[in-house]
């Protein structure tokens, strides 16, 4: 027998295993590595997080990601090349952290790759009706393998649209596992690029469970502090927003996407929301005078009222529960208070950091959930009202 095969089987047989959850989100700011000790798998999942860092991207790596990412039209060569060089990359983050944290990559039994968005298109979006949903992810989980001398599983999105998903979001599946709780609804919001949550009612039932994006979260915010300031990546602390009014005729504006008006669940990405949707919605508004700042703090402000409104429309005005945020958007003082402000009494807002876990590990976390998944053979989600695949995920590299 292949000795990576029977490592795999050895590994699915295991009680408990350390997975690498490895993650780059819309934001392209850096790869998250998170090691997770998983004990168990399906309801039983118990994680521990062993050790957490996020590995800066360079400022070449960022812009030949922002070449192709998030367009429909792009230099073929450039994404082909792009698809191995990632992989390469983040396989040189994935050892160089092992080497700083002194662990031999034999005591590994996978790596869990998202790898690096670059379009993301349901067919809501794309509206063609000979095609399905659709996404791409590239950082070539065969490099990976080859360079760290780890199985790796990636393209994680793919099988969930195989499945009959939209390839997001995957969160769900690692959330219902790990922070369902008996004792209160919960809401784990997730705030990257784009924003979504998943709802767990303290039931614990698998059928009422789901996950939704809701609109975006940083990638307008971030992208245009970047254009207009250019030695800035992102908002810190909210400070350009703090500085800002927020423009009625702009906010109302930006939130007329017919997006807003779909069902839940929903998907959606930086093509739709990004800085030509921005810039269209100032023409119609009448808004190009605005100060940037000022244009911040009604960004600042679309993001929290898009969050607030989908919360309230999907569960009601008068539901009890506690919400626990992730993600890049925790970090900003100005985006949850606003978010607070717009909630109704009876749903808190707090940090994931309550929990435990950190909030800017939570997804590398979660990829590593969804391995550990598919080496225990659990599916939850059978018979789910809202028809999340029942299925697990992740395509295996050897070595």
């Amino acid at each position: 027998m292949n000795s990576y095969i029977e490592k795999l089987f050895t590994s699915s047989q295991k009680p408990s295993r350390r997975i690498l959850g490895l993650m780059s989100g819309t934001s392209l700011d850096g790869l998250d590595i998170a090691l997770c000790h998983i004990r168990g798998y399906g309801k039983g999942t118990k994680v521990t997080i062993e050790q957490f860092v996020t590995v800066p991207y360079s400022a070449s790596f960022q812009s030949a990601i922002r070449d192709v990412f998030a367009k429909r039209t792009v230099d073929l060569q450039e994404v082909t090349l792009l698809n191995g060089y990632v992989g390469e990359c983040h396989g040189q983050m994935v050892t160089q952290a092992l080497q700083q944290w002194q662990i031999n990559h034999h005591d590994i039994d996978c790596i869990a790759s998202h790898g690096q968005t670059i379009f993301h298109c349901p067919q809501e979006q794309h509206g063609l009706s000979q095609y399905g949903n659709g996404t791409l992810q590239i950082g070539d989980g065969d490099r990976l393998a080859t360079i760290t001398g780890i199985i790796t599983f990636s393209d994680f999105r793919q099988k969930h649209i195989a499945a009959g998903g939209e390839g997001a979001p995957l969160a769900v599946y690692g959330d219902y596992l790990v922070f369902s709780s008996p004792e209160e609804n919960r809401i784990l919001l997730n705030m990257g690029g784009i924003a979504n949550f998943t709802w767990l009612p303290a039931s614990h039932s698998a059928n009422e469970v789901f996950s939704t994006d809701v609109g975006p979260g940083n990638t307008i915010i971030d992208a245009f502090v970047c254009q207009q300031y250019g030695h800035l990546r992102f908002d810190k602390d909210g400070m350009l927003a703090a500085a800002g009014t927020v423009s009625p005729d702009l906010l109302n504006t930006l939130l007329q996407h017919e997006f807003f008006t779909y069902s839940v669940p929903k998907t959606t990405g930086p093509e739709v929301f990004n800085l030509d949707y921005l810039y269209q919605a100032r023409l119609r508004s009448h808004t190009l005078s605005l100060s940037n700042e000022d244009v911040i703090a009604t960004l600042t402000a679309f993001t929290a009222k898009g969050i607030a409104e989908s919360l309230i429309q999907t569960l009601g005005s008068d539901m009890t529960a506690t919400i626990y945020a992730s993600g890049g958007g925790v970090h900003n003082p100005v985006l949850m208070k606003t978010i607070a402000e717009e909630l109704p009494a009876k749903i808190t807002l707090k940090n994931l950091s309550t929990l435990g876990i950190d909030p800017d590990a939570k997804e590398a976390m979660l990829f590593a959930i969804l391995a550990n998944e598919t080496l225990g053979g659990s599916a939850c989600f059978a018979g789910n009202d809202y028809q999340i695949p029942n299925t697990t995920m992740g395509k295996i590299s050897l070595p």
